[in-house]
């Protein structure tokens, strides 16, 4: 695994052993960032972002995005052996000031919402949500609820998810789908959160 473009072009970064973690792969990786770059579809400015990833596992995305110019990723993981290899890649690469890590399960630390208001910028909502849970948690709509119920992405914010391309996931109507691309076995949803109309 490496860093694809921005300031930590090319060095590489640390992986899992254990298959239990599933790191994003460079290419669908890269293809995320290029489209984020230069699709007329979508209007996002990596610069000075803030940057939210959910199940960040490694933190290939989040890093990706400070190497870009975001100036800060909040990243939420679980599984302690995917922490220890962020705080590795963290260290590594001299970002503990632009990084937070929180660890916990997902939909508890944002039903908390506490911690997040203390993110490296100080500032929430979010510009750009990653998401990517596990190709067999089932619970996708309900996350997507709760972030939007919560307020945590703004509301030109991109959110970004990542599925099976073979996932029978019907998602919500609070998602407006932008773009869904597919590489090799992913499939990247890329959209924005409707607000709540009571």
């Amino acid at each position: 695994m490496r860093i694809i473009s921005g300031k930590f072009r090319g060095i590489p970064i640390f992986g899992p052993d254990n298959k239990k973690i599933r790191p994003l792969k460079d290419m669908v990786r890269e293809s995320i960032f290029n489209f984020l770059a230069h699709s007329n579809k979508i209007s996002f400015e990596m610069k000075n972002a803030n940057i939210l990833d959910l199940y960040s596992g490694t933190g290939s995305f989040g890093i990706e995005c400070i190497s870009r110019g975001a100036s800060n990723t909040t990243f939420i993981e679980k599984e302690k052996e995917a922490i220890k290899i962020l705080e590795k890649n963290i260290e590594k690469l001299k970002i503990t000031n632009e990084t937070k890590i929180l660890f916990g399960d997902v939909f508890n630390i944002l039903k908390k919402n506490k911690k997040l208001n203390f993110d490296v910028s100080g500032n929430i909502p979010h510009d750009l949500i990653f998401c990517d849970p596990p190709f067999k948690d089932r619970k996708i709509n309900d996350l997507i609820e709760l972030i939007s119920n919560k307020s945590v992405l703004k509301k030109e914010g991109i959110f970004i998810l990542h599925r099976h391309k073979n996932s029978k996931d019907k998602l919500t109507t609070r998602y407006e789908i932008i773009e869904k691309r597919v590489y090799g076995l992913s499939v990247i949803f890329f959209g924005k959160l409707l607000p709540f109309l009571s």
